[in-house]
């Protein structure tokens, strides 16, 4: 069939199966273009699908030529209707790897779940016996508690008081106010469940208690702090509760692993375009603003330059792993500059629909949200027939 994007809102409603396997060659052939990394060599990624887990898949298998395995929650296709993104995505990425000799398998299903821990447990013991690396990289906005089997929502919201500041509808460009309601301890409460640590530590305890962790094991969890003008929605909002927590989790998890000599870190990375961040008032403002500063000092990076550059030149540089006062791995570095937040600061303070289009970068912010569902490719025929019914090889096979 012939896929366009459907929108509606801050969400596309199709995938380009073409385009999801172009935008993964691109990745793949970033990495091989900056050399071998000296990584682990069978890992495990949980939310391996799209955004960082699935940059973090790529850059093991094709900097480190790692087995990988990836869990992560995504739509299949019917006829006649297109998979999530993540589907095509892992597709493509399980072709790629098999040419080049790799193992890779995928689980698709609740990662939350104790059914897929146990499933992930028991291909690991399968196939690869043990892993040494576990990348954490889920986003979620619910979870379904294992243990209580509580449904639990997380909320976007400020705490304490009503935020009021500037948005973009990056649709039409339109920059407006927008006032966000502030959160109850309930929404704080609920938004930790979802987006906290403590999955990553129950997958960390599951995976110990099975002896599927190599001697030496790291695993990572990806955080994000941000500047002053969206940290009343962010950091200091329910979501920067669930990332505290989550934070504080690396700290159990490495007692929790001391005696086959494991470490937990966390990386705190870049702003980026992700389904996730679209729908946070505020952010795709910021975005679009530091995109055209970081451009313009050749600092800019996407989801695959941060990854490479987190594991070449932080977790496997051959020394020990820089980490700031709080233990976490900061490779949001280039975009918390002082200059460049200076310069994010005064425009922001100028920005309006009229001005946008010359002091923001709408347009790069637009083509990155595009690029995620597989749009906006050189190189892919949009007005031929793609096959939506695209499969992931491992799950036919499985």
């Amino acid at each position: 069939m012939i896929i366009e994007p459907r929108m509606r809102g801050f969400i596309c409603l199709t995938a380009h199966p073409d385009g999801c396997a172009q935008s993964v060659k691109n990745q793949i052939q970033y990495v091989q273009s900056k050399g071998a990394i000296d990584g682990a060599k069978k890992v495990l990624v949980i939310g391996a699908s799209t955004g960082f887990g699935l940059a973090s898949r790529i850059t093991s298998a094709f900097g480190s030529g790692a087995a990988t395995i990836g869990v992560f929650f995504e739509k299949e296709p019917a006829e006649g209707k297109t998979a999530t993104p993540g589907w095509y995505n892992t597709a493509a990425f399980e072709t790629e790897a098999h040419k080049a000799g790799l193992y890779a398998k995928s689980i698709n299903g609740d990662a939350f779940s104790n059914e897929i821990k146990q499933k992930t447990i028991d291909l690991i013991k399968a196939d690869l016996g043990q892993v040494d690396m576990v990348i954490y990289s889920l986003a979620s906005p619910v979870r379904m508690h294992p243990i209580t089997g509580v449904l639990h929502r997380s909320v976007l919201k400020p705490i304490g008081g009503t935020f009021t500041n500037k948005t973009v509808d990056f649709h039409t460009g339109n920059v407006t106010q927008v006032s966000i309601e502030p959160a109850n301890q309930e929404d704080i409460d609920n938004t930790v469940v979802v987006m906290g640590g403590e999955d990553w530590a129950m997958w960390m305890e599951a995976l110990q208690k099975a002896g599927v962790l190599a001697e030496g094991v790291s695993t990572i969890a990806y955080s994000y702090i941000g500047p002053e003008v969206t940290e009343a929605v962010y950091r200091k909002g329910t979501i920067g509760r669930a990332k505290d927590h989550l934070e504080a989790s690396a700290f159990e998890i490495t007692d929790s692993l001391k005696s086959i000599n494991g470490k937990a870190y966390v990386s705190v990375n870049k702003a980026l375009v992700t389904q996730a961040s679209s729908a946070i008032p505020v952010i795709p403002l910021y975005i679009s603003l530091l995109y055209k500063i970081m451009k313009a000092e050749g600092v800019h990076e996407g989801c695959i330059e941060q990854i490479q550059r987190l594991f070449s030149e932080r977790l496997y540089a051959g020394k020990d792993v820089p980490t700031d006062e709080q233990g976490r791995i900061r490779i949001d570095d280039w975009e918390m500059r002082e200059d460049i937040q200076e310069k994010v600061k005064a425009l922001w303070a100028t920005a309006t629909t009229e001005n946008l289009p010359e002091i923001g970068d709408l347009a790069g912010y637009k083509q990155d949200f595009l690029n995620l569902f597989g749009f906006g490719f050189e190189g892919v025929d949009y007005n031929a027939e793609a096959n939506e019914m695209t499969l992931i090889p491992s799950i036919i096979n499985s």
